[in-house]
């Protein structure tokens, strides 16, 4: 047998028992290498998953969320999920007491992180605080609820479909991500007008069909540059003209150029 053929090694990562920690804040920080993986689970507190290198998916009963860096997967309590990575992250997370989470999303879905909370997660990381117990500590802590009480949830960055026509549709267009086809063209492939695709992309996605076709090759040029390929070759490969209109829409969407992303939050930086 090659070594082609065999399978992945997975690595189980280690579940936190919220029951035994103290206090109403526990905040964890982690580095996890590629192929590591969490199985199904709940917790009776509500937790925010971030990785500040590297992307996260999670599984929940309501199908799977994927968050790029930069964002974070909120988990309320007593919600099941589990969690496979493909590439190593440098993890974070902040775990909630049950009466600290009725201020926050009941739904499980991807929140974008702001500088402040950044902050504090670097600085308590720095640290090694866990359980908050300093005033100033709790303080910094209360900032970081606050914060995300105040951050709008998407069930999603990539939402995926129900009607079977709109998922044909999605489902190719991860097949080619250089595929330029229009709304039209597209509505033509399976039999259906223009505007009602268009109303199935607002209603099932929350977004239109370009725009969630921008934000799946955005998830696929950040896989391309954990890979290390160079930012011509994945602009080509997502069917951009150019180098400088792949640069263009990475940069709309993350708030920096592709290199300079690759550096920052790539797992190949750590």
């Amino acid at each position: 047998m090659t070594s082609a053929t065999h399978a992945v090694q997975r690595h189980t990562v280690a579940i936190l028992d919220t029951e035994k920690v103290e206090g109403s804040y526990y905040f964890r920080y982690d580095e996890f290498g590629a192929h590591s993986e969490a199985p199904p689970h709940s917790h009776r507190w509500g937790h925010l998953n971030y990785a500040s290198h590297g992307s996260l998916s999670m599984e929940v009963p309501s199908g799977l969320i994927l968050c790029p860096p930069q964002h974070g997967v909120w988990i309320p309590p007593g919600v099941v999920h589990s969690c496979y990575l493909q590439h190593a992250v440098q993890y974070r997370s902040v775990y909630l007491a049950p009466q600290l989470c009725e201020s926050l999303p009941s739904a499980a879905g991807c929140m974008r992180i702001g500088p402040i909370v950044k902050a504090v997660l670097a600085d308590f990381g720095l640290r090694d605080v866990q359980i908050p117990v300093a005033e100033a500590d709790l303080r910094l802590a209360q900032v970081v609820h606050d914060q995300l009480k105040a951050t709008p949830l998407e069930l999603s960055f990539l939402p995926v479909a129900r009607h079977p026509a709109l998922v044909q549709v999605l489902d190719a267009m991860q097949a080619q991500p250089d595929d330029h086809r229009s709304l039209a063209a597209w509505a033509a492939t399976v039999h259906m007008t223009e505007r009602t695709l268009a109303r199935h992309c607002q209603s099932e996605l929350g977004m239109s069909l370009g725009e969630w076709r921008q934000r799946m090759r955005y998830l696929r040029a950040i896989d391309a540059l954990e890979a290390g390929h160079t930012v011509q070759s994945i602009a080509y490969d997502l069917g951009y003209s150019t180098p400088s209109a792949f640069i263009a829409m990475f940069q709309r969407e993350s708030g920096l150029p592709p290199e300079q992303f690759r550096r920052e939050f790539c797992a190949g930086s750590l």
